[in-house]
């Protein structure tokens, strides 16, 4: 009897684990659920949950705070020391990535945490996509800069990005891993009390296009991923403090 309670016992904690909520300064209003065979990584600016198959992160989560502002420090790519090396790419891998009119695109924003001690662990490979240049210095990067342009002192932004997988595309021709590129890119912009505004972009997307333009609800993000996203509620507020 001692034994089949302590199984019982056993079993309810490691069910308590599996559907417990993931609580973090990066997503203070609650992370996105970390699928079975992820690894979930949290580094000292952003949290992540690492796809093995993919070979990169299905959501990252991050604080967008004037207090980590700065000079842009610079690039130097390396792989997550956290993760195994067969579950996330090296630098070697993306040594073509130009050739597939890609950049490396950065989940969490270098820019947004350029002043901190910490910058270089925005260059991890694990906070890295393959993604196409114009997306990355077009539309993505000007909600990046927007974000950044509606935060002040004690008033933070949080933001979940992360990845979607509906279309086949072309892998990085130098990569020795199998990896699957991700076709388009999510977007939550939120604050504290649980209000966001939601976007997605395509790969494909022209460099010259409006994000506001790409504004989705939460409900269709969440038809795209296999993994729950926080409770949250698209608020016009939010949508105007970026610019939309």
């Amino acid at each position: 009897m001692k034994k089949m309670i302590e199984a019982g016992l056993l079993f309810l904690i490691l069910s308590l684990s599996v559907n417990a909520d993931i609580l973090s300064v990066h997503c203070p209003v609650g992370c996105p659920s970390n699928p079975a065979d992820n690894d979930l990584v949290f580094s000292h600016l952003y949290a992540l949950s690492n796809n093995p198959e993919t070979k990169f992160a299905d959501w990252v989560a991050y604080e967008v705070d004037v207090l980590n502002f700065g000079n842009t420090p610079g690039r130097k790519w390396k792989a997550d020391p956290l993760l195994d090396k067969d579950k996330t790419l090296e630098p070697s891998d993306y040594s073509k990535v130009s050739s597939i009119s890609s950049d490396r695109g950065h989940q969490a924003p270098l820019a947004s945490f350029a002043g901190s001690r910490y910058w270089s662990e925005l260059n991890y490979l694990s906070n890295i996509t393959p993604q196409n240049k114009y997306l990355n210095q077009g539309a993505w990067k000007n909600l990046e800069d927007a974000v950044r342009e509606a935060v002040g002192f004690r008033d933070s932004l949080f933001v979940i990005t992360g990845s979607i997988y509906s279309a086949q595309q072309t892998s990085l021709p130098k990569a020795d891993e199998p990896h699957i590129v991700p076709s388009a890119y999510f977007k939550i912009i939120h604050n504290k009390k649980g209000e966001s505004a939601s976007f997605i972009m395509n790969q494909a997307t022209d460099r010259n296009a409006d994000y506001c333009s790409m504004k989705k609800s939460l409900s269709e993000i969440q038809s795209k991923v296999n993994f729950t996203l926080p409770s949250l509620t698209n608020n016009q507020s939010i949508a105007s403090r970026i610019g939309c």
